[in-house]
């Protein structure tokens, strides 16, 4: 059981680094966070692998405040995400036309949908981010859904002044990212009874219910 959990998370967030440099190749808009990471990366010169794991790792300094601990899903996902979003820019070409564009776009949105499903259902703790949502949800009393589009309006705006592309994408993932983890997680959720031997407790019982809340509202990995 924990080989098929640790190998349903390397390759959810292998798929969800290269889910996004589908995103960026297809030129259609990206999510939220990922507009921040581009428009990050365009002015400071990093690529968008090394923003995305150093913004992961500062958003992890505000779970503090919000007594949030990282698990090993959690730590593993503020790394290969971008790790595996560079290697994705460096093979994947740009789209040669519209219909191209189109096509990745929905390519990006499945397979980041798949990955989403795979990290979350090996139960080994949220992404970044998506723990920055649970805990600021925990400890303010606010839904999920209140604090996650409180979090990525902020993000989103800052992207986008800072020269991240925001467009049809951005709009296609967020009305479709939600239902298809929602669609997709029950295949992939690995069950909660497992041996005692075989579990992580530390990483996975506190983080089980906040980061399937956040799966079924759209949730991320990162």
């Amino acid at each position: 059981m924990m080989t098929r959990r640790l190998l349903q998370l390397f390759t959810g967030l292998a798929m969800y680094g290269l889910s996004l440099a589908i995103f960026i190749r297809a030129g259609l808009g990206l999510d939220p966070w990922d507009v921040f990471h581009q428009g990050l990366a365009g002015i400071t010169g990093l690529s968008i692998g090394v923003v995305v794991i150093i913004v992961s790792f500062l958003v992890l300094i505000l779970w503090i405040p919000l007594r949030q601990w990282p698990g090993f899903g959690t730590l593993c996902n503020a790394v290969l995400v971008g790790v595996f979003a560079d290697v994705g820019l460096a093979l994947i070409p740009e789209a040669a036309n519209l219909g191209g564009q189109i096509a990745m776009l929905a390519g990006a949105v499945l397979l980041n949908g798949i990955a989403s499903a795979c990290y979350i259902g090996a139960r080994f703790g949220p992404g970044a981010r998506d723990g920055l949502m649970t805990g600021l949800a925990r400890r303010t009393g606010w839904s999920v859904r209140v604090s996650r589009t409180l979090i990525e309006v902020v993000v989103l705006g800052v992207g986008w002044l800072l020269g991240g592309s925001v467009g049809v994408g951005t709009v296609v993932y967020a009305l479709a990212i939600g239902p298809l983890v929602q669609l997709l997680l029950p295949r992939f959720m690995v069950p909660a009874s497992l041996p005692a031997e075989a579990r992580d407790d530390d990483a996975v019982e506190p983080e089980t219910p906040a980061t399937l809340e956040t799966a079924t509202v759209e949730a991320d990995v990162k």
